[in-house]
C-alpha cells in the first residue's frame, strides 16, 4: 500500500540534505582558507609614498609567527621600502629582493599584521608580494605561487591605471649605486687582509727595499753556505792528521 510523504518528512530531508551539502562545502575550502591579504588605499600605479597593508593570517594553533620575509615584485627596489607598523617588538630590515620583518612570536593562532610604505608603484596592472612566514616552531607557509587558484596563492595587490600626467620618478640613491657598472661588492675580512699584505709587499719593493720573503731567502743561503765550509774545512783537517 502507497503512502504519501507528509509535509514534515519532506522538509527534514531537505534541511538535512542542505546540511550535508554545506558541511561539504566547508570541508573543501578548509585547506585553501589561510593566505596572505594585502590591501592600499592609494593601489594606483606611480602613486607615491603608498602605505601597503598585510594581514598574514595564522595556519598553526601550537606555534605562533615569529616572522615574515618578502620577495618584492619588478618595479620596486628594497631601498624604497620603509616599516610602517607592525607586531610590537618586531624590526625591519632589507635583503637584495625584499624585505623580513621578525621579532617575538605571536600567539597561536594570531594573525601578523603590519604595513610598509613604497616610495612609488610601478606602472603596472598588479603586483604579487611573494610571502613566507615562519612560525616560532620552525613550520614555514610559502605563499609564492602566482595562480590565485593554487593552494597557496601569494597575495597581489590590483592597482588602477596611473592618474594623468604621472610620472616615474627618480630611482633612489641605494638603487642607482646597486646598479652602477662600477660599483663592487663589499669584500670580505679575509679578503680584505690578504689585500692589505699584498700591497703592503709591492709597496716595499717598489720603495727599493726588499719583501720579507726574499731577507728570508738570502737568510737560508748563508745558512748553507756556511755550512758548506765548516765541513770542507773539517774533511781538510781530517785528511791533513
Amino acid at each position: 500500500m502507497f503512502t504519501a510523504p507528509t509535509q514534515h518528512g519532506t522538509a527534514r530531508r531537505l534541511a538535512l540534505a542542505a546540511a550535508a551539502a554545506g558541511t561539504v562545502v566547508l570541508l573543501a575550502a578548509g585547506p585553501a582558507a589561510a593566505h596572505v591579504e594585502v590591501e592600499s588605499d592609494k593601489a594606483q600605479a606611480l602613486a607615491e609614498n603608498v602605505e601597503i597593508s598585510f594581514d598574514a593570517e595564522a595556519e598553526s594553533d601550537t606555534a605562533g609567527i615569529a616572522a615574515v620575509r618578502v620577495i618584492l615584485p619588478k618595479g620596486i627596489a628594497p631601498g624604497d621600502v620603509t616599516y610602517g607598523e607592525g607586531p610590537k617588538g618586531w624590526k625591519f630590515t632589507t635583503a637584495d629582493d625584499g624585505y623580513t620583518i621578525k621579532g617575538p612570536a605571536l600567539k597561536a593562532g594570531v594573525n601578523a599584521e603590519y604595513s610598509v610604505v613604497v616610495r612609488q608603484l610601478p606602472d603596472v596592472k598588479e603586483l604579487a608580494f611573494k610571502s613566507l612566514q615562519t612560525y616560532s616552531d620552525g613550520k614555514i607557509d610559502r605563499w609564492i605561487e602566482l595562480d590565485e587558484s593554487s593552494e597557496q596563492p601569494a597575495p597581489v595587490l590590483k592597482l588602477k591605471a596611473a592618474a594623468p600626467g604621472a610620472k616615474p620618478i627618480a630611482p633612489s640613491p641605494s638603487e642607482t649605486a646597486s646598479e652602477s657598472p662600477s660599483a663592487s661588492p663589499t669584500p670580505t675580512a679575509e679578503a680584505s687582509e690578504a689585500a692589505a699584505s699584498s700591497t703592503a709587499e709591492a709597496t716595499s719593493e717598489d720603495d727599493g727595499g726588499m719583501s720579507a720573503g726574499a731577507w728570508i731567502g738570502i737568510g737560508a743561503a748563508v745558512v748553507v753556505v756556511a755550512g758548506g765550509a765548516v765541513l770542507l774545512v773539517r774533511r781538510r783537517g781530517a785528511a791533513q792528521q
